[in-house]
């Protein structure tokens, strides 16, 4: 191999990856997000297994823990498809250097290693919106924090003949 063709080649290569290293920063950020959320489920978790059992809201509060468990599962499961989309988004630039390094054809794989690695993402996505559902569903319950909120007064209705005419 020439000089010429090796820095054009590799020039190429790192262009190419460009958009495998925008991915992979998205994922990592996505990871942690993902791990702070869990944090906060488990904290709530072990905040509310803490109290004692002659507290009266006890019972209330440990009627939150099923919904607990099936947010840090969902939090768990996204992190899983995160970490693997980045996984596979690691093994897409490694792939692509060795084809250009190896001068291999690397065009179909790697659109197939970068939609695999989108679709792992997504499944990521998928389970912090169901994480996310449920967190809001259980804010707005008569025993999550956000019940605050739900016994707000809804704002005065306005007769007909109040001036809008």
């Amino acid at each position: 191999m020439s000089d010429a063709f090796d820095v054009v080649h590799l020039s190429t290569v790192i262009s190419q990856v460009t958009a495998p290293a925008f991915l992979l920063s998205a994922v990592a950020s996505t990871v942690a997000v993902l791990i702070t959320r869990l944090n906060r489920v488990s904290d709530a978790y072990r905040s509310i297994e803490a109290l004692p059992d002659e507290d009266p809201a006890a019972a209330d509060s440990r009627a939150e823990l099923p919904d607990l468990m099936l947010r840090a599962h969902f939090m768990y499961r996204a992190i899983f498809w995160s970490v693997a989309s980045g996984i596979c988004t690691c093994m897409l630039v490694i792939i692509m250097f060795m084809s250009a390094l190896l001068d291999f054809e690397h065009q179909v794989g790697a659109a197939v290693l970068f939609i695999i690695a989108m679709a792992l993402f997504t499944a990521s996505m998928i389970y912090l919106a169901r994480e996310v559902h449920l967190s809001h569903m259980g804010s707005f319950s008569s025993r999550g924090i956000g019940a605050v909120f739900g016994r707000r007064h809804p704002p005065p209705r306005r007769d007909a003949g109040d001036g809008e005419r």
